[in-house]
């Protein structure tokens, strides 16, 4: 699999390492240096692109790969807002969109565990529920998409509505989620149920942003013979 690389930070380059490991090649690097190296010239010579950048450039980037018919891995959080704009681009230049707000396997068997917990807890109106989240104090978008999409699988599947959640909610958007930002912590994710008498915690803890370039890598790697929009839902 030939590949770009689109901001080259520390994720970056980590998952430049775990391409090398599993025998792919990187062909293109593209960070706040070089930015005019990303062409359709150059797009059209690789298989995926993986663009972790940050809130205020992913769109563009991501914008720039479909509309040269390319394929895209974006981690890059806090841009969702042009999201269905990114998804609508890749059908209509037949290329290919995956984006995930966290590519940790065990984060996204979370998210399943955490809807059908949503569900089970429904009967139970003395719970109230709480979504949590602490990262690395570099960390630029609060609160993470992790923790959005958390909290929409909670809207979606949760009849009742705790106190902490607006009656008219239909999105994470509109929940208070409680962020905190400290030290090297690579991401740290609760969810929380709590009654009068005891409290149940759904929680994911990641060591090593590894966890995260291996992700990414796996679902570039399902992604490169493929157009369309893709999600980690797919790829489980």
């Amino acid at each position: 699999m030939k590949c770009a690389i689109i901001g080259h930070g520390k994720m970056g380059r980590e998952i430049e390492r775990i391409l090398v490991e599993r025998g792919h090649s990187v062909e293109l690097v593209v960070d706040e240096s070089n930015v005019e190296d990303l062409t359709p010239e150059n797009i059209s010579k690789v298989d995926v692109a993986f663009e972790f950048t940050t809130p205020d450039t992913a769109a563009d980037n991501v914008a720039k790969v479909l509309q040269a018919g390319g394929r895209v891995v974006c981690g890059t959080t806090g841009w969702l807002s042009r999201l269905k704009e990114m998804e609508e681009l890749a059908q209509s230049k037949g290329g290919a969109l995956f984006y995930a707000s966290n590519f940790s396997i065990g984060v996204n068997i979370m998210f399943r565990i955490n809807r059908r917990l949503a569900e089970l807890m429904n009967p139970y109106s003395e719970y109230e529920v709480r979504v949590e989240e602490t990262h690395h104090m570099w960390k630029k978008d609060a609160p993470s998409g992790t923790a959005i999409t958390l909290a929409e699988g909670i809207i979606e599947n949760l009849d009742r509505k705790s106190s902490w959640v607006n009656d008219k909610a239909t999105d994470a958007s509109m929940l208070e989620i409680e962020s905190f930002r400290e030290g090297m912590v690579p991401g740290i994710h609760t969810v929380t149920y709590t009654s009068a008498d005891d409290v149940l915690q759904l929680k994911h803890s990641i060591t090593n942003r590894r966890a995260l370039a291996l992700g990414a890598v796996i679902a570039g790697e399902y992604l490169s013979d493929k157009q369309g929009v893709h999600t980690m839902d797919n790829l489980l």
